[in-house]
């Protein structure tokens, strides 16, 4: 039997703008009130590692648990948001829109390999972490999990946290996060 580790997925807190009007938005009040809610939940857990993704949001989301715990996060683009191939933000909503109605198998490879290397990123992960990420990747790796190719298949509210554990490669969920009808765009 292999280590045993616990990975918690938070969605970023409540974005002051959304896909399709900002490209790296921070988070808004109510965002900023959504993670110190959620720092105040792990704070218990210890001081774990927290992985973010490049973005705005999800640092500012971690923000709440570097000040709790004392330790910086750790930069890891792998975990970032889906990668738009369009750059005007109404045509990126609207991609975007399109893209959350359909399966993995039948969207580009460039995003089947995107979906791949997120995947293998959190299968290389040996210690408890906390990963501060966005809506559709912990979409890939709930679906995963469940054996769902749907692009959304779980609605995370914003600050919720997913519990899996990891183990000989294995993910498990031990417990799913908050849902709420999220609107992604």
């Amino acid at each position: 039997m292999g280590v045993r580790v616990r990975l918690h997925l938070v969605r970023h807190g409540q974005a002051a703008a959304r896909f399709d009007a900002d490209r790296d938005p921070g988070l808004d009040d109510t965002g900023r009130r959504q993670a110190e809610a959620m720092a105040d939940v792990l704070l218990p857990r210890r001081p774990l590692p927290v992985l973010v993704s490049p973005l705005r949001r999800t640092l500012e989301t971690a923000a709440a648990l570097e000040r709790r715990w004392g330790t910086p996060a750790m930069v890891e683009p792998l975990i970032a948001e889906i990668p738009s191939p369009i750059s005007d933000l109404a045509a990126r909503g609207l991609w975007l829109r399109e893209i959350a109605q359909r399966r993995w198998p039948d969207l580009d490879p460039v995003l089947r390999r995107w979906r791949h290397c997120l995947l293998a990123a959190i299968g290389y992960i040996r210690r408890d972490t906390v990963l501060v990420t966005h809506f559709i990747p912990i979409n890939v790796v709930i679906g995963h999990v469940r054996g769902d190719d749907r692009v959304v298949c779980f609605q995370p509210d914003n600050c919720s946290c997913t519990e899996l554990e990891l183990e000989d490669g294995r993910l498990t969920i031990t417990a799913l996060g908050r849902e709420a009808t999220t609107r992604i765009l």
